[in-house]
Parts: structure tokens; sequence; C-alpha cells
């Protein structure tokens, strides 16, 4: 199956998630994950209808987003027509801020320290700009995943919460990788009180209205659990190495 049938058919078991959940989000957006995909593949995911498209590494957001900048819009398959977006969903070094500031980002979904915040805080005063993000939460406990770790994220909310350029606008996670379902189910129900924790806390400028949770192994367990962005690639647009 090509990119068109294998997003309709994530669409469909989005829905049915829906169904089964008990706290269903109102809208669930899907992020298409091209790493590793080229340029053209991308193009060929925004001919089949999807305009929202994440990255995890610095230089490649920057060379899609600049191979596809005449790209700015696409026409969706009921044929409203909506504007490209450009998610960075993986670890950002603050070293790579300056340049990843060179694009439009729609949301960075990995802030996780403080010392990323004061820089990209930094680099945004500099350009006059402000980003909308999610404070990323490591819920598995692994050392191996990014993250602040959960009894720290409220303190971390608030501090970034005084920096103007940054717009916290909910959490994200990445589940355990693990073929138990309910462990995998903890970390993204662990994720959806964490934020009703901070909104109940009521910090100024800071709003819980997203959860980025669920990947192609795991989105509809995350979705029954209330994710309002869902980051898909492999079911997407297949196997390392793939072609349209």
């Amino acid at each position: 199956m090509g990119i068109p049938e294998n997003a309709a058919g994530i669409y469909r078991r989005v829905s049915q998630a829906l169904k089964r959940s008990s706290k269903p989000a109102n809208e669930v957006r899907l992020i298409a994950v091209s790493k590793t995909f080229p340029a053209e593949t991308v193009a060929g995911a925004m001919d089949a209808g999807l305009y929202r498209f994440g990255e995890n590494r610095v230089q490649e957001i920057i060379s899609k987003y600049k191979e596809l900048i005449d790209r700015s819009s696409v026409i969706e398959p009921d044929g409203n027509r909506a504007p490209v977006e450009w998610h960075f969903i993986g670890h950002l070094q603050t070293n790579k801020v300056k340049k990843l500031l060179e694009v439009p980002t729609r949301y960075i979904h990995s802030v996780d320290r403080l010392e990323l915040a004061i820089e990209l805080d930094r680099q945004l005063q500099k350009r006059g700009e402000s980003r909308d993000i999610l404070i990323e939460v490591n819920t598995s406990g692994e050392e191996s995943k990014s993250g602040v770790a959960p009894e720290r994220a409220i303190q971390l909310a608030r501090e970034v919460a005084g920096f103007s350029t940054l717009k916290i606008k909910g959490l994200m996670t990445i589940g355990r990788l693990t073929d138990d379902a309910e462990v995998t189910r903890a970390c993204f129900s662990n994720l959806r009180r964490l934020s009703d924790r901070v909104r109940e806390d009521g910090i100024d400028r800071v709003e819980m209205s997203e959860l980025s949770m669920g990947m192609s192994g795991d989105f509809e367990i995350a979705v029954e659990e209330g994710a309002t962005m869902i980051r898909i690639g492999t079911a997407i647009f297949g196997g390392r190495g793939w072609k349209i």
C-alpha cells in the first residue's frame, strides 16, 4: 500500500480508538514523521493530503523545509486547503537552537530542561519571535529516553513560563517499547494525569491543551488515553528505504 492508503487506515483506527476512550480528545492530529526519508517522499505525502510533518534532527528539518518551501499548503482529501506545519520532535541540543529557528516550527515538542529554554528564549529574543512548545516528560523512567522526570515537570513548567517567547501548550512523551500494552498505557495515562495537575496548578501563561503521545506501534492506546497529537512514521512511510 502507498501513503494515501496507509494514512486512511490510521484515521480509521484513530476513529475506532476514540470510540473506546473514556477521555477522548476533541481532535487527534496526525503528525507524519518523515525522518530518513527524502523531501520527494514528503512531497508525495503532501500530494496525499498530509500537511503536518515531524522531524527529530535539526539538519533534516531545515533541509526538507528549504526544499519544500514553495509547498506552503496542501489540499486535504475533503477538498479543503491546509497550511503545511513543521514539528520538531527530537532531542534538541542547545548549540542547535539557532539553526532550528530558521524553520517556522508549529511546535517544538521536546523542551525538557531549563538550559534549553534559556537558549531558546535568547535566540528568539534576537529574532523578535515566539514559539509554541511542549514539555517533554520521561514517563517510562528509561535512562535512554530524554524528558524531564514527572516529579520535576511542574517545576520546569513554572520556570519556562517566565520566558515571554515560549508558549507552553501541553506535554509530550514516548511510551515504553514493550509488548505489554498495559505498561505502555501507564506511560500515557500518567502523562494525562500530570497534565491535569499542571492545569490545576494554575500557572500563568501555561496551557495544557495538547498531549503529544503515541507512535506507529502504540498510537491507539495513546488515543484511548487522550492524545491530541500522534507521531506516526513507519505506519505511513514504511520501513527505512521504502519508496513511494
